[in-house]
């Protein structure tokens, strides 16, 4: 069986303004949302390619560390294809991201750069040559 991705999970102080800001910002659409039995709210997102992104707020009783947006190990980051990157990170920093590195361009054509989303999510944006 191949493993494939099955989601992306962000943590967030406000997840429903941390899934409205990705509905904005990168079309997905909310398809479910809920206070569990734990004790969070969890908003299940799925973008308009099939990959789904929990966001949920934290569970009774847990205690969670500062987001970072920053390089750093762990999970540092993931990322979103563009078409034209000057125009999203434009678009992107008037919904409150911060470009926080790039664009570099490849020397195989294309270009990178990164945003922090609100909550401290760090995202790449991807051109391909």
């Amino acid at each position: 069986m191949p493993f494939n991705v099955n989601h992306i999970h962000l943590k967030s102080a406000d997840s429903k303004a941390t899934a409205d800001w990705f509905v904005r910002a990168f079309n997905v659409e909310i398809v479910s949302d809920s206070v569990r039995p734990v004790g969070d709210r969890f908003i299940r997102t799925m973008t308009e390619g099939g990959l789904t992104i929990n966001i949920s707020s934290e569970r009774t009783g847990e205690t969670l560390g500062p987001a970072d947006a920053n390089p750093h190990y762990g999970l540092e980051h993931f990322g979103f294809d563009t078409d034209d990157m000057a125009a999203d990170l434009k678009r992107l920093q008037g919904l409150g991201a911060e470009l926080k590195e790039g664009p570099i361009e490849n020397p195989n054509g294309g270009a990178i750069a990164f945003i922090a989303a609100p909550g401290g999510i760090r995202i790449e944006l991807i051109k391909q040559a």
